[in-house]
């Protein structure tokens, strides 16, 4: 980091350890249907409805926070044909890459209860792979109740419905309930994310129904992209994104659990959609698979494939979880068929994902985990290319907010074309992160 950006993240130190340990008020502030940033948010998706047993007693506020450090020790290799620049530099020569540590990550984290039922969330990144500087990921409102309309009939309809409004995560699939957001890793078993990883912020409300029995749906629509716009541009039209989501879920007994949920992200026309591009903090495999004029902020999506389908867009994600005393599977099956502007037809993309964790049970804190993921579709030009990914790994849990994980992990990309960087490409190593979340 730089001085200015070192300060910074110094700051927000300090600002966290006031926070947590100076003011019980700010961090210990009991918050309404709310996923915890520690331990105890692991295997949470939607804020429970039922079973919440947080009284109001006024306005409470807070603060949290997540930071990460990795050391990477990862190699790749390519067998694509050089291609040389107008400096005559082989834009497919691959960058020379070692062991060492990248560059820590940070969030900040602020909850507040307004009212009984209705609380705020603001998350801002403090130090990222792609904005080293301090920047506003997103924030909502969200209402579980409303007992100042003294309507019982709403009343009876808020017992099973959460409302959230505001510039926020999309709740498209589960995936994005177990992923690393920045200095948020706690929740992901593993370093890594999917290949094809579905996160975005973006702008409008969403309606969560979640009954007594395990059944639940979600019904969103959004704006459509990473960022509000009024600007007109020529040619292009906005359409809102429709995000709709059924599921059930159950713990069916002491040591059984089930979830199986069906999503669906739709949107037909985008001036710039970003379902597999809004992760602008950056992906923990640096510089993999990049070239000699790469650098770690501009290319941050290093392990990463974005089928570029910027206009016209569905996706349907189908995502199991299954809980048998300490061993957990989730697994992901998504189909994804859109296009650029100006592409004459819809391209389509596949994913699958499954992932196993056993927690031991002599000692819950320790773990191991395994992940297979494969991705593959058709390219613009007819090729249809396959990448696939295979992680394992350990983890231990020193306290409910400090995590020690690594992992081994290998990619392979096969089908490219001679000329793409990623023909006969592949890295593999290990990265070993340190998580502190609160």
């Amino acid at each position: 980091m730089k001085t200015s950006q070192l300060t910074k993240f110094g700051a927000a130190l300090m600002l966290a350890a006031v926070g947590s340990f100076g003011s019980a008020f700010a961090q210990y502030a009991p918050i309404q249907y709310f996923r915890p940033h520690d331990q105890n948010g692991l295997n949470v998706f939607e804020p429970k409805k039922h079973g919440d047993t947080v009284e109001f007693n006024g306005l409470a506020v807070r603060l949290g926070a997540g930071f990460t450090q990795q050391f990477q020790a990862l190699s790749h290799s390519n067998t694509a044909t050089a291609v040389f620049n107008e400096a005559g530099k082989n834009t497919n020569e691959l960058y020379a890459i070692g062991s060492g540590f990248n560059l820590a990550t940070a969030n900040l984290n602020i909850d507040a209860q307004l009212a009984d039922g209705i609380r705020v969330s603001l998350q801002t990144y403090l130090s990222s792979r792609h904005h080293q500087e301090t920047w506003v990921k997103g924030g909502y409102l969200q209402v579980d109740k409303l007992p100042m309309l003294n309507l019982p009939v709403l009343d009876r309809i808020m017992q099973n419905v959460s409302i959230r409004a505001g510039h926020y995560e999309v709740n498209y699939g589960d995936a994005h309930f177990r992923r690393t957001d920045n200095g948020s890793a706690i929740y992901n078993p593993l370093v890594g994310n999917l290949i094809m990883d579905a996160f975005t912020t973006e702008i409008g409300g969403e309606v969560i129904y979640q009954h007594p029995s395990g059944f639940l749906a979600v019904v969103g629509v959004t704006g459509g992209e990473i960022q509000g716009g009024i600007n007109k541009v020529t040619d292009r039209k906005r359409s809102p994104v429709v995000i709709g989501k059924v599921g059930y879920d159950k713990q069916l007994n002491e040591d059984v659990r089930v979830r199986l949920t069906g999503s669906v992200y739709t949107t037909k026309n985008s001036v710039r959609n970003t379902l597999y591009g809004g992760d602008r903090t950056g992906s923990r495999y640096y510089l993999v698979m990049e070239n000699t004029l790469a650098t770690t902020s501009a290319n941050f999506t290093s392990g990463r494939f974005n089928p570029n389908m910027t206009n016209e867009i569905t996706a349907v994600m189908i995502n199991p979880f299954v809980k048998i005393g300490g061993l957990e599977f989730f697994g992901t099956l998504e189909r994804a068929t859109g296009s650029a502007y100006g592409e004459p037809e819809n391209r389509p993309w596949n994913q699958l994902a499954a992932e196993v964790v056993y927690r031991l049970p002599m000692y819950d804190q320790v773990y191991v985990a395994g992940r297979y993921n494969t991705v593959s579709g058709e390219m613009l030009g007819g090729l249809e290319p396959t990448i696939n990914r295979v992680q394992g790994g350990l983890g231990w849990f020193l306290t409910k907010n400090v995590l020690l994980k690594g992992e081994y992990v290998k990619q392979q990309y096969k089908g490219f074309a001679a000329t793409d960087i990623r023909n006969g490409g592949e890295f593999n190593g290990v990265v070993v992160e340190g998580v502190v979340s609160f």
